[in-house]
């Protein structure tokens, strides 16, 4: 597949990502890191993430790329909603800065690319997948953990003598 064809399939396994944000959804399900790693995977096995004509100034762009992921997930996990049911349950739900979380994150993407095309390197769909499989891993660890957090608190015994 072609770069174009990828950021295409991309775009819309990112827009499904996001639609289901806004859905109601409990934080134990792990899906989306299965997905999100078979991403990351796939971006590696493509190859192609550091330009051959200018190794250095790729591994530096690659690295603020994968940070810039890792920052705008973590960013991203504390904007969505997370509460526990009376069952003992984990929800979560995006809320509206979810969504501007988003937008930023595209735009961050997009000046990368940006970016590397400005300094002369060949663009990479390998890089694409990296980055939005980590960013998506990030968030959806955060957020199941952030769940499993509520219920150990709700679990645990009040250790306060009143």
């Amino acid at each position: 597949m072609q770069t174009t064809e990828i950021s295409l399939l991309v775009l819309l396994a990112v827009a499904f990502v996001v639609y289901r944000q806004f859905r109601t959804r409990p934080t134990g399900r792990l899906g989306v890191l299965y997905t999100a790693g078979a991403m990351i995977a796939g971006g590696v096995i493509m190859g192609g993430l550091l330009d051959p004509v200018h190794p250095v100034l790729g591994l530096a762009l690659f690295a603020v790329e994968a940070l810039g992921a890792v920052a705008l997930g973590v960013w991203r996990a504390t904007t969505v909603r997370v509460w526990l049911d009376g069952s003992g349950a984990t929800w979560a739900k995006g809320t509206g800065w979810t969504l501007v979380a988003w937008v930023a994150s595209i735009a961050v993407r997009l000046g990368l690319y940006v970016a590397g095309q400005w300094l002369g390197l060949a663009p990479s769909a390998g890089g694409i997948l990296i980055f939005v499989g980590l960013t998506i891993g990030v968030q959806a660890y955060l957020v199941a953990r952030r769940g499993r957090a509520l219920i150990a608190m709700n679990e645990r015994p009040d250790t306060v003598e009143r």
